[in-house]
């Protein structure tokens, strides 16, 4: 148990996040939630300044947080002020909440490695926030891909690693 670890990152819709991540490896629990926001206790109809997120719980002996960053980047647009495909607004921002420097430093060379492999046409504008409370998104939401196979995403694998 000492090797499981969690992250927290928001790159737009959740749902889509969520079911490519699900499948990576090391990956071993992942829920969607608001995070970085004004409100406790938000939902989806009230969440000002959260950012819908993804919760990633990992086995660090299997995978890492750079490894995770690193697909994270790959999966969704991290270019795009507030917005993930037909989806615009604050709470779908592109975002990192460290948990502690070693998080935060390793979020900053990640978006360094992946501005000067130029295979986006801009620099990220993915935020570092510092972490604070994750708030469990409603039932309907977890796992939504699966229960809605056609459901809305606007993720997938635009790249190889950039590491």
């Amino acid at each position: 148990m000492e090797n499981i670890k969690k992250a927290y990152i928001a790159g737009g819709c959740f749902w889509g996040m969520e079911e490519l991540f699900r499948t990576q490896t090391g990956i071993k629990d992942t829920e969607v939630g608001y995070i970085g926001g004004e409100n406790d206790n938000p939902t989806y109809r009230n969440h000002p300044g959260h950012a819908e997120g993804i919760e990633i719980t990992y086995d660090a002996s299997e995978t890492s947080f750079k490894n995770i960053l690193d697909y994270f980047f790959r999966i969704h647009n991290p270019t795009t002020i507030d917005q993930q495909g037909n989806d615009k607004g604050s709470s779908y921002r592109s975002a990192i909440f460290y948990q502690n420097d070693e998080e935060k430093e390793t979020a900053q060379e990640v978006i360094d490695i992946v501005d000067k492999s130029n295979k986006w046409k801009a620099d990220a504008v993915t935020t570092l926030e510092p972490y604070s409370t994750f708030w469990q998104a409603e039932p309907e939401h977890q796992d939504y891909l699966l229960k809605q196979p056609n459901g809305y995403t606007c993720h997938f694998e635009r790249f190889d690693t950039f590491l």
